[in-house]
């Protein structure tokens, strides 16, 4: 069986993933690494979620534990709405060093199971840090599994998140709301 390094932003998007990996023959090893989450408890709950799943499968999980809240600002904060390239960038770079480093003949991500996230800037990014460390992408497009995953992450009680992870995406998540109420104050003043 070959092995590949899953780079897991959360337990639930590795359902859309370690089946389909497994029924090729490949065996996944969850890397979790995602310093862009926020706040800390979202962090946590994450992180937790997919610690308590991995063995229940009998998957191995490497937790590379970096909460990068101002690290992640001081990236991002100078062009706020393009954050998503240096996050799946920084993100899928230290999978692609980790695996090459640790001797993993390739690597993937749960990334590619999002239907929310840039697929071609993610699949981009992997195949640029997989040059630059010499080891191999893993390309999938784990898309069509995303709902059937969500949906049996429901079914198994894991915490499912309502953003992608920045404390911007969670203010995107809101932002209806928000507009709502500067309209309703606004107008009793």
């Amino acid at each position: 069986m070959t092995s590949v390094l899953l780079h897991c932003c959360c337990a639930p998007c590795s359902l859309s993933c370690i089946d389909p990996l497994r029924a090729e023959g490949i065996e996944p090893t969850a890397f979790w690494y995602n310093p862009n989450i926020h706040p800390w408890k979202e962090y946590q709950a994450r992180r937790d979620c997919l610690a308590e799943y991995a063995p229940t499968i009998g998957m191995k999980l490497i937790v590379q534990e970096e909460y990068g809240l101002r690290d992640f600002v001081r990236h991002v904060a100078d062009d706020i709405d393009h954050r998503c390239a240096y996050c799946y960038g920084h993100r899928i770079e230290e999978t692609a060093r980790f695996a090459a480093e640790h001797g993993y003949p390739a690597f993937t991500t749960t990334l590619l199971a999002s239907v929310y996230q840039d697929h071609e800037a993610i699949a981009a990014a992997a195949e640029r840090y997989a040059a630059q460390y010499g080891v191999e992408f893993l390309y999938r497009d784990f898309r069509p599994n995303f709902r059937a995953g969500n949906q049996r992450a429901r079914e198994l009680g894991f915490y499912m998140q309502k953003y992608c992870g920045c404390v911007f995406s969670e203010a995107d998540r809101y932002q209806k709301q928000i507009d709502r109420d500067r309209a309703k104050y606004a107008a009793q003043a």
